[in-house]
Order: C-alpha cells, then sequence, then structure tokens
C-alpha cells in the first residue's frame, strides 16, 4: 500500500511541476487563428508562447544574438535574455512573470508579457487567448486595411491587409527611413512596357484606408534597376504631401518581409488579380 501511495504521490508531483502542453489551445490575434511549429503550454500558471510566433504578428522585428533577444517596433525596443526575469524596455528594467526558456529551438515567453508590451489586451476564454492590438489611427482615422498593388507587365495585383499591428509597424518603417526630399526622377513609370534605362519602376503602391475604402495616406514605391539587375537605388514618393524622399533598399526588405509574415498568417486578402 505504501507502494502505491508513492507512485501515486510522485505522479501528482511530475504533473504539477511539468508543463502542460495546450494541444488544443488556439491563439487568435484580431480573430485570426495563428499557428506555430511549436505548441503554446502552460507552466507555472503561465501560457508561454514562441516568442518569433507571438512577436512578428503584433509587427515586432526580432533579433535574435546568443542568449539575449531584441523586439523593435516603431518607440518600443525590449531586450530579454534567457533564463532571467528581468528585461530592458526602452532602457528601463521590467519584471516578466516567467523566465524565457528553450524548447526545440524555440524561445518561449510569457504570452501576456509580450501582448502587453506592444499594447494589446489578452483574453481567456475557454481554450481561446484573443489578443487584441490597439486600432492603429492615422491622422485621428481608424485604419482599417492596407492596400498593397503591384504592376505587371499585362495587369496588378491588389491585396489588403487587415492586421492593426502589421499595418502601423509598416507605416512607421515608411516614416522612419524617408530621407531626404529630392526632386522627381527624370523618368518613372509604373508599366514595364514604358520602362526606359534609367528609369524607376513603381514596385508597389501602399494605401492606408479608413472604414469605408478611402485612402488616408497613399505611399508608391520607386526603383531604378540598372543592366545588371541591382536595385541599390530606391525613391518613395508620398502621394499625400506630394512630394519625393530618398529611401533604403533595407526598408524595402523590412516592409515586404513584414508583407510575407502577414500572408503566411493569414492576414492578406486578394482583392484583384488582372496580371496573366
Amino acid at each position: 500500500m505504501k507502494k502505491v501511495l508513492t507512485g501515486i504521490f510522485a505522479a501528482l508531483i511530475l504533473s504539477i511541476s511539468s508543463p502542460a502542453y495546450a494541444a488544443d489551445m488556439q491563439i487568435k490575434v484580431e480573430g485570426v487563428t495563428i499557428a506555430s511549429d511549436v505548441k503554446p503550454e502552460i507552466k507555472n500558471k503561465r501560457t508561454m508562447v514562441p516568442l518569433r510566433f507571438i512577436s512578428e504578428n503584433l509587427g515586432a522585428k526580432v533579433n535574435w544574438s546568443g542568449s539575449e533577444v531584441t523586439l523593435a517596433k516603431s518607440d518600443m525596443q525590449v531586450i530579454l535574455k534567457l533564463k532571467s526575469k528581468t528585461a530592458v524596455r526602452n532602457g528601463k528594467p521590467a519584471l516578466l512573470d516567467a523566465k524565457p526558456y528553450i524548447k526545440n529551438n524555440r524561445i518561449m515567453v510569457p504570452l501576456r508579457f509580450i501582448a502587453e508590451t506592444f499594447n494589446c489586451s489578452v483574453e481567456f476564454r475557454n481554450s481561446t487567448v484573443s489578443v487584441e492590438p490597439a486600432p492603429f489611427i492615422l491622422d485621428g482615422v481608424i485604419v482599417k486595411a492596407l492596400q498593397h498593388e503591384v504592376y505587371y507587365t499585362m495587369g496588378s495585383i491588389v491585396k489588403q491587409m487587415n492586421g492593426s499591428s502589421y499595418n502601423e509597424a509598416i507605416y512607421h518603417i515608411f516614416i522612419d527611413n524617408k530621407g531626404s526630399k529630392v526632386e522627381a526622377p527624370a523618368g518613372y513609370t509604373s508599366s514595364v512596357m514604358q520602362l526606359k534605362p534609367g528609369d524607376y519602376y513603381m514596385a508597389g503602391q501602399f494605401d492606408f484606408l479608413d472604414q469605408k475604402g478611402n485612402s488616408i495616406k497613399q505611399f508608391n514605391l520607386y526603383i531604378l534597376s540598372d543592366s545588371k539587375g541591382n536595385t541599390s537605388d530606391v525613391r518613395l514618393y508620398d502621394a499625400t504631401e506630394i512630394q519625393w524622399y530618398l529611401f533604403t533598399v533595407s526598408a524595402v526588405k523590412s516592409i515586404y518581409q513584414l508583407i510575407d509574415n502577414a500572408g503566411q498568417n493569414g492576414f492578406l486578402t486578394m482583392i484583384s488579380d488582372t496580371n496573366p
């Protein structure tokens, strides 16, 4: 009898101390269910999720170096360290309610800390955790979506991004990476058919839309490709200001990385495709 009780007691201790794998738990961001190759789990009564999985869906850029991770989005920067409850948020110490750790080569972090750091609310209901970012407000107007149009030889593809966090992050990339004001290029076009050597080709049109689908702000990216196909020269046209600016290739890459992430996680909707 003593051995039986000892076995039951050991099993009880193991179940308490080990993480509970939330096999049926769903994580939703703005109503979109997002999935990760490493499942969320409950550990010490805290919902732990893969860092990159949650951060990128809140529009943050993730940089992992050794045991230190930096998250950045517009004016917020957070530095986390593995196995430490102390983080640095915009230069000031911040206390996590659980230590980050590695599972299957993924850094697991407390969901609520990351969500609230980036101004999101968290609600637990049954087996679903809902993360709701604050609305993205531009010039006093709530942004409903970011419309992205790419022109090709014979047509264009139009998609809309509905994630507030993604849209806000992309907007700040445009604003933060504006270079000096410049004159309009001597030649620029949205049509490959009309492209001449030395012209700038419009690589994408970005419209931040209000609730009725009207454009609040529009940016156009123009890229100069030389005969070798290099794209080191970029111009940004702020259609709202009617002004041209210098821009950077790295900023363009950051924008399209966010668009790719949004597409992979269900935040992009195809509006039209006239490209044969």
